[in-house]
């Protein structure tokens, strides 16, 4: 059952103007921004850094609660190996899933993000 969704559109062009090392380090996670940092080609780099964002900006959305001391960092975005992003936070309970979908284009950065709820009832 969804529970709840999170939509979030940035222009890169934004991102870029704020994009400093305080801002990476603020919005990346350690393993996010390890990844980020070995990324050579700068256009490539804006697209991870403003999906991360958008990313993040969706989840926020997606959990009604906060507690105010939730942040970027707690929440990183993989990929696995066929490319698809997933979540990993400890901000999720048991029983629910998290899907997540990031897209870009030369302008901008979007991403959506779906909570699920999943029931462990056999047929």
């Amino acid at each position: 059952m969804i529970e709840a969704v999170g939509v979030d559109l940035v222009e890169l062009k934004r991102i870029e103007e704020v994009a400093d090392d305080r801002f990476v380090r603020r919005i990346l996670s350690d393993h996010e921004r390890t990844f980020y940092e070995n990324i050579a080609d700068p256009s490539r780099r804006l697209t991870f850094l403003g999906g991360r964002f958008a990313a993040k900006e969706a989840l926020f959305k997606v959990f009604p609660t906060r507690d105010g001391k939730t942040n970027y960092r707690d929440f990183s975005i993989i990929n696995d190996s066929s490319g698809k992003p997933f979540v990993e936070t400890a901000h999720l309970q048991d029983g629910y899933l998290i899907h997540l979908s990031i897209s870009h284009t030369k302008a901008h950065a979007m991403a959506f993000a779906v909570l699920e709820r999943v029931s462990h009832n056999s047929p």
